[in-house]
């Protein structure tokens, strides 16, 4: 069973997922509240283990901000999707940014919030109308920051191919398809979008437009 935890304080919301969870049969609600520290709080208390998934508003009513709420939550070590009416896309590419692992509309239908939890729980990013409409204004990074060979070996690297499959590919050597990746790396890091690990660089070309789909979910660098 993937564990969700429900933040929202919109109550009718939480029950209406909840209730789509029970559904599923696959996903058990284990808190359902209104915000971050009352869930963090619970889990002090009850000693549970973190939610697999936290489903998040973007917006709560205890003057809260979302990188505080997705950063505290993904530290506390859950993955976290944003259930969000999607209008605020500056607001939404900052969760994104803080380690959200994407965002899903409340617009859209019930099964599809549940589809996304499953995704998630399994290690995939979403890839959706909304994520894209999030990032779009994060695109023009790449082209700016990153050069041509740089943005080659990031595409090849992030849709899953081993670096030195990459490096024969692109007809340079292992080394130079390493560096490329190290200077990639620190440039994210420059504008505060890390990407420590594959998985985080697959996020980040996806993000700017490198890649469209993951061809498989890449492994750890």
């Amino acid at each position: 069973m993937i564990r969700v935890a429900l933040i929202d304080d919109h109550e009718s919301v939480r029950l209406g997922l909840e209730a789509a969870c029970l559904r599923a049969g696959t996903q058990d609600v284990v808190f359902s509240g209104s915000t971050v520290t009352e869930y963090l709080d619970w889990r002090l208390y009850s000693r549970e283990a973190p939610a697999d998934v936290v489903v998040l508003d973007l917006t709560l009513g205890d003057g809260t901000t979302v990188t505080e709420n997705v950063s505290r939550l993904v530290g506390d070590g859950s993955s976290v999707i944003i259930h969000s009416v999607a209008d605020r896309p500056a607001t939404v590419r900052e969760a994104l940014s803080a380690g959200a692992a994407g965002v899903i509309s409340k617009a859209s239908r019930i099964d599809e919030v549940v589809e996304a939890i499953q995704t998630v729980a399994d290690g995939h990013p979403l890839d959706n109308v909304e994520w894209a409409s999030a990032v779009d204004g994060d695109r023009a990074f790449a082209d700016a920051q990153l050069s041509a060979r740089e943005r080659d070996v990031l595409r090849l690297y992030a849709a899953g191919l081993p670096l030195k499959v990459v490096a024969d590919r692109l007809g340079v050597a292992y080394s130079t398809a390493k560096e490329n990746i190290t200077r990639v790396r620190f440039k994210y890091v420059e504008v505060g979008r890390p990407a420590p690990t594959k998985v985080d660089l697959a996020r980040r070309a996806m993000e700017d437009g490198l890649l469209t789909r993951p061809s498989e979910t890449p492994g750890a660098f």
